[in-house]
Formats: C-alpha cells, structure tokens, sequence
C-alpha cells in the first residue's frame, strides 16, 4: 500500500480511464457532484453513500482561550461549522482487512 496523496485529478483520470466517457464530461459531473455535496451541507443536510459513507455538517463550540500553534497568539474562535465524516459497513470493512505490517509502516 503507497502513502501517496490522491488528488481530485487523480480521481478524475481513473474515472476518465475506467469508462467510455470523455475527459470533459467526467470533468463536469465531477465538478457538478462536489458542488452539489457543498451545497447540500451548506443548507444543513446529510450526505448519506451507502456502503461508502456519511458526511455531516457539525458545530464545534467556539473558544475564549485558544492558541495559534504557529506564532504562540492567544486568540478567541468563534463556533463554526466542520465537515464531518462517517465510514460506511463496506468501507470499513475494506480497510479493516488490510494487513497490519503494510498500515504501520506507512505511519512512521
């Protein structure tokens, strides 16, 4: 297993290799799905992909005390929303499996 970093023109070249669709329109289906996705979280909705997984949007509570780890900055964060994300059965599944040895190497 690589430790590669998997871009979206990454993702859009397998889609562009793996079907018989031009690279233009994967292109804009794929752009048009993210853009899609963004809005729905935007307007507080959940993402369900079954077997893949959930996105949701959270509050995280804002703080009074909080530090920028790069210049030591006492500063204050006001409550925002993240994305979050919940893997799906088949998904978990998947990775569940993998071997230990090729996981733990990847970490250090």
């Amino acid at each position: 297993m690589s430790s590669k970093k998997v871009t979206k023109n990454d993702l859009l070249e397998a889609v562009y290799q793996n079907t018989k669709y031009e690279k233009l329109a994967v292109q804009t289906i794929m752009e048009n799905l993210f853009d899609q996705m963004k809005e729905v979280l935007k307007d507080g909705n959940t993402i369900e992909l079954r077997g893949f997984g959930t996105f949701e949007a959270r509050l995280r509570k804002g703080r009074q005390n909080a530090r920028n780890p790069k210049t030591g900055q006492q500063l204050s964060v006001a409550p925002h929303y993240v994305v979050a994300f919940r893997s799906g059965q088949e998904l978990k599944k998947a990775l569940w499996d993998l071997p230990v040895s090729e996981v733990s190497n990847e970490q250090n």
